[in-house]
């Protein structure tokens, strides 16, 4: 079993910046993504941003491009979304999951989740 969890979000002003954190720990072998989801209030959840636990490469939707970091740390099963630049339309309830096949922007391709985490955007 895996268990994900994320930390970090909170209220700030547009032009702000967040930081957060997600921990897997379990059964984590054989993962070989982390990615970033959110969903809005009467949205359908969307890919923000992944990593290759491998490799390091990361992927983006395009409009946090810019203004949007994931990374990791491989010894702690840790990944971070670093979010600067933050707008109102970034409101939402942010989501780690971790990955172990298909396309990396795909949520089926993830099998477990966290909570998630409500980041919000003042103007």
């Amino acid at each position: 079993q895996v268990h994900v969890a994320e930390s970090g979000g909170g209220l700030v002003q547009a032009g702000g910046s967040l930081r957060l954190s997600c921990a897997a720990s379990g059964r984590t072998f054989g993962s070989y993504a982390m990615g970033w989801f959110r969903q809005a209030p009467g949205k359908e959840r969307e890919f923000v941003a992944a990593i290759r636990w491998s490799s390091g490469s990361t992927y983006y939707l395009d409009s946090v491009k810019g203004r949007f970091t994931i990374s990791r740390d491989n010894n702690k099963n840790t990944v971070f979304l670093q979010m600067n630049s933050l707008k109102p339309e970034d409101t939402a309830v942010y989501y780690c999951a971790q990955g172990s096949s298909g396309p990396i922007t795909i949520a089926t391709s993830y099998d477990y989740w966290g909570q998630g985490t409500q980041v919000t955007v003042s103007s």
